[in-house]
């Protein structure tokens, strides 16, 4: 098993063994040393309205492959279950619908909206029955505001995750944020979903890359800051006074002009706040050199759309593509092993490939 190592010091570190990228086998451990552990992406409490809804779906789709569903019971709690029976492991639901209760196709086994265990045909016999083993596995939740997280394998607290953007944007009225269909995108991508992430993590590509964003970005006050141990935020300020957030005197960056903040939780998501609303990114592996991004539109305020920072998304994604694309060709090459970083434009990928370092080594 490859080990990999990431010095601290951001002057002597190279980049994590490129390798990481090219390796079936290394992409096959992350399943279970990466993505299992974190913190992934659901959606909002929108896909669970009303007392008696209930939403299936696949978590990381064709990667963790993890069956999982949304219940609100009739309490009103939201619920996030193992959509898999505790018999013979059928799936208890298999389309978005309204229901008093869940049960199999298979047999015939019930179950609370809750996931709790309600009865069983021609099981009078079995002795020791039933146990919490028959209930629904329950995998933790998490909910900030509207949107929703899982972990499968929890070893880390929420907290350490989104704790720190959590705090940064505890002003915005999270709760008019509206999801918009019509802006939300599915993009395939044939790189490596580590090397996706790493190109979002520095600006420093921009001015070479991003000819658009760069006219209303000022690169020389373009800013990362670290949020230990696992998110970070890049600081995007207007070059002019205008397309800007109307920052309240609570926010620690009143005064600025704030065109965009691209924050980054560990270890693939991204949370792009623009002063029309959120653009959230999720990079799902496919394969060692593939990877799916999803992008989620929430709308705050849709006067300000396709304006400043916030604006032909698309077209920064197309750019992004190619840029990645032609990288994981090259990291395919026999010559290339390492780089090495700009000490004042790449934090943000250092402190990635030290958090790649850490949960593979375990």
């Amino acid at each position: 098993m490859s080990k990999y190592f990431v010095d601290p010091n951001i002057a002597k570190a190279k980049t994590i063994n490129a390798d990481f990228y090219t390796n079936a086998e290394v992409f096959e451990q992350c399943k279970e040393k990466i993505f299992a552990p974190s913190w992934q992406f659901i959606g909002s409490d929108d896909l669970v309205k009303e007392n008696g809804d209930v939403y299936p779906f696949t978590l990381l789709e064709n990667y963790l492959d993890e069956p999982l569903l949304l219940t609100k019971d009739k309490i009103g709690n939201i619920n996030l279950l193992s959509n898999v029976c505790t018999h013979r492991g059928n799936p208890v639901a298999d389309k978005a619908c309204k229901l008093n209760s869940l049960k199999c196709r298979y047999h015939g086994r019930m179950f609370g909206l809750d996931g709790k265990f309600i009865s069983m045909p021609e099981f009078k016999e079995v002795e020791n029955f039933p146990t919490e083993d028959d209930n629904l596995a329950k995998p933790d939740l998490f909910k900030w505001d509207k949107w929703l997280f899982t972990s499968l394998n929890n070893q880390y607290q929420s907290e350490l995750f989104f704790r720190d953007m959590m705090e940064r944007v505890s002003w915005m009225p999270l709760e008019e944020f509206k999801l918009d269909p019509a802006l939300s995108r599915t993009f395939n991508v044939k790189a490596n979903w580590a090397l996706y992430c790493e190109n979002y993590l520095e600006g420093f590509h921009i001015p070479f890359v991003h000819a658009g964003l760069n006219s209303v970005i000022d690169f020389g006050e373009y800013a990362t800051e670290l949020f230990f141990p696992y998110s970070s935020l890049q600081l995007g300020l207007a070059k002019r006074n205008e397309d800007c957030f109307d920052l309240p005197i609570s926010s620690p960056d009143y005064g600025k002009h704030v065109a965009a903040y691209y924050f980054w939780v560990f270890p693939n998501m991204m949370f792009n706040f623009y002063p029309w609303g959120l653009s959230v990114n999720v990079v799902e592996p496919v394969a060692v050199g593939e990877c799916r991004v999803l992008f989620y539109s929430y709308v705050w305020d849709a006067s300000k759309l396709n304006k400043g920072a916030g604006a032909g998304l698309d077209k920064v994604e197309m750019e992004d593509e190619e840029i990645v694309e032609n990288v994981q060709r090259g990291v395919r090459s026999r010559y290339y092993k390492h780089g090495r970083y700009s000490v004042t434009r790449e934090q943000g990928t250092h402190h990635f490939h030290c958090i790649l370092s850490e949960f593979m080594n375990k």
